[in-house]
């Protein structure tokens, strides 16, 4: 017979984002499962490997809430300024944090250390309470049962252990293929972009001055990024068949063929790492809610890269529904046990206050992707007069540096460096 658990909150996925929520949870009295298939550390794990995140300045902020920023900044590069250009044209924007009062506009962090510093607080918080996080790794879930009365699944361990689980609500965590959303009976709209993004780390012949860039070019943009070593993290889109190309040159083919595409602001590249690809879609469900289920992150929308809103879209996820359940007993620390953290004017509450952050950035980013890749006559003068204008315009770029904050609805308030719980002191 299977073993049995009882939980207020499970979550399934534990990648940045559903590591973050898990985080998020373990001190306000509740139960808190968190399940992932793959252990943090292993070469296997594709959500902490090497690819780079652009973390804005509210991320910064969640993760000084939860307690892993101090471990996070030593390999964070300052994101000082922003330079848009598109190739052959002679439009540009250029954005400088020291313009808008800020020190960065955020930080360049490799997806591994971010995820190194998620999991050793989880690993620390395990156990620490009766009511806290239990972490089940690697595992995965089966039979999931979600109702009005209680979602039950089984959690089996690699090792072949079952756990039959009992909890009020349900997060998927789990990427853009979920199967959480699947069990719950929620439908996703998927868009090809047809391009796919190559990533490598890449040297040039002089170190970064914490300038990001993002040059749109004819088979898509690149984003050449500041890392914390004085190298540069790229992330390549281009048309599947041109990347199939790219990914069959040599290392000095690939520098060449890079500088080409990019040009020289930021020097010449000397060397270049292992190169990675995966495809470009996006995906949009229907809902992020549905009967004691709420999705977050890739779960509940899946971006392009461009612009590096994606991952930021779904930690304000994870940090608005942490408030949410911290909140929802509106008593003392661990009032929130007290409550159903499932019952359907909470869910209703969280996808109220993310609805209008999320559409707003799935149409900024979308919306980037598609002008910049029309090839309309008379769109490419169109776009270098607009990065010109923008160029020119103060208003403009202080709005643009303060997307990191959200695109619309409630701000979470570790987003803005306060405790997830209302009435507690910073």
């Amino acid at each position: 017979m299977p073993d049995s658990m009882e939980v207020d909150v499970a979550i399934v996925g534990g990648g940045m984002v559903g590591a973050s929520l898990a985080l998020g949870l373990r001190d306000l009295g509740i139960a808190v499962l968190l399940v992932e298939g793959t252990a943090p550390d292993s070469s296997a794990q594709s959500s902490f490997d090497e690819r780079t995140t652009a973390l804005g300045n509210a991320s910064r902020r969640i993760f000084e809430g939860l307690g892993v920023w101090a471990d996070i900044a030593p390999q964070a590069a300052a994101i000082r300024t922003i330079h848009v250009s598109d190739a052959g044209r002679f439009g540009f924007a250029r954005l400088r944090a020291e313009e808008q009062g800020i020190d960065a506009f955020g930080y360049v962090v490799a997806n591994r250390v971010i995820g190194a510093a998620l999991w050793q607080q989880l690993t620390a918080s395990q156990g620490s309470s009766p009511q806290g996080i239990v972490l089940r790794v690697p595992a995965r879930p089966e039979e999931v049962a979600i109702s009005a009365e209680g979602v039950q699944l089984t959690v089996v361990s690699d090792g072949g252990v079952r756990e039959r689980v009992s909890a009020r609500l349900v997060v998927a965590a789990d990427g853009a293929r979920s199967s959480v959303r699947a069990a719950a009976g929620i439908e996703a709209d998927v868009e090809d972009y047809d391009q796919i993004a190559i990533v490598a780390n890449v040297a040039a012949d002089r170190p970064h001055d914490g300038t990001a860039y993002e040059r749109f070019t004819p088979s898509g943009p690149i984003a050449v990024l500041p890392l914390y070593d004085g190298s540069h993290g790229v992330i390549w889109s281009c048309r599947p068949q041109d990347a199939a190309e790219v990914l069959l040159l040599d290392d000095d083919s690939y520098l060449r063929e890079l500088q080409t595409r990019f040009g020289w602001r930021a020097g010449r590249f000397v060397r270049a790492s292992h190169r990675a690809s995966y495809p470009l879609k996006l995906t949009r469900a229907v809902s992020t809610t549905a009967i004691r289920t709420v999705l977050i992150g890739n779960a509940a929308q899946a971006l392009h890269p461009i612009a590096g809103q994606g991952f930021n879209l779904g930690l304000r996820d994870a940090a608005m529904l942490a408030e949410v359940i911290a909140n929802a007993g509106a008593g003392p620390p661990g009032g929130a046990a007290r409550v159903d953290v499932g019952a359907p004017d909470l869910i209703r509450r969280f996808g109220e206050w993310r609805a209008s952050d999320r559409s707003g950035v799935v149409r900024f980013t979308d919306g980037l992707v598609k002008l910049f890749g029309d090839a309309r006559p008379g769109m490419a003068v169109l776009r270098n007069l607009g990065l010109l204008m923008f160029d020119l315009a103060p208003p403009a770029k202080s709005a643009l540096a303060r997307v990191s904050a959200g695109f619309g609805g409630p701000t979470p308030r570790l987003a803005r460096g306060l405790p997830v719980r209302e009435g507690e002191r910073p």
